[in-house]
């Protein structure tokens, strides 16, 4: 996932994305334990999406001081 499709989104929508690439995250995770996963880049590209949208979340929507 690209960082400007991100910036696109709204807060909740942002927020949506994080819960459900974290439930990704969790999937390959235990497929992994059970020996069914292939790709285990796929993990690290999980966890950098993530990484990104949380970023771009704190970024984008933090309260003014």
């Amino acid at each position: 996932m690209k960082a400007a499709e991100l910036r696109q989104l709204s807060e909740e929508d942002l927020k949506s994305k994080i819960q459900s690439l974290e439930e990704n995250l969790f999937r390959l995770k235990c497929n992994k334990t059970i020996g069914q996963l292939d790709d285990t880049s796929a993990l690290k590209t999980a966890r950098r999406d993530i990484a990104r949208a949380r970023t771009i979340l704190r970024e984008s929507f933090q309260p003014s001081k």
